[in-house]
């Protein structure tokens, strides 16, 4: 009895512990559904989540109105692991820092990229990385903005089918993604980066 107390007592503090380190960033590039599936492919990340942020109108929906919110990704993960720089330099290939009209073939608001910060820290960084990005192209304009970070509406309700939709439906999002040119236009600015 002793030793089962003691075991479950190690193991509620490793979860504990585990789940204690978890941070949280957001991130806005166009189709959430690209996003989510680029950013999970990333060690040290343990969830991403598909929904709105940026703007004022609660409760906003994927059919409904989401008017004045990003299209965005929530990401949970361990920074002993991957950092808040890898997850920024990340986020840069792959947006199309230079579209002020939305990402690849998703023209609108909600299809704006962005980085939303939540502390003085993240903006840092973020501006910086910004910054890099500015002075490896300086003959474009990159329109991208660091906001601070609002309420983040996750999908949800009969509207989760936008969770993993890269795994739920593969050959769908793959014919999407290359339909949109994604890929094609993030090779064009980047190159194998």
């Amino acid at each position: 009895m002793k030793y089962k107390l003691l075991s479950i007592l190690l193991l509620g503090s490793m979860f504990i512990a585990t789940h204690a380190k978890a941070e949280k960033a957001v991130f806005a590039g166009g189709c959430f559904w690209c996003m989510e599936a680029d950013f999970e492919k990333l060690e040290g990340v343990s969830d991403v989540i598909s929904g709105f942020t940026g703007g004022t109108l609660e409760n906003p929906t994927y059919s409904g109105n989401h008017t004045g919110h990003y299209e965005a990704v929530q990401i949970t993960y361990d920074p002993s692991v991957v950092s808040y720089q890898d997850l920024l330099d990340h986020f840069w290939v792959n947006i199309d820092p230079f579209d002020a009209r939305g990402q690849f073939c998703d023209k609108g608001f909600s299809y704006l990229s962005a980085v939303f910060v939540d502390n003085e820290q993240e903006r840092k960084l973020a501006e910086q990385s910004k910054r890099k990005v500015v002075k490896q192209f300086p003959n474009q304009k990159v329109v991208t903005p660091i906001l601070s970070t609002s309420i983040f509406y996750p999908i949800k309700g009969a509207e989760s089918y936008h969770q993993d939709y890269y795994k739920k439906s593969p050959v769908r999002y793959n014919l999407y993604r290359w339909n949109c040119g994604r890929d094609e236009r993030l090779a064009e600015i980047w190159g194998e980066k």
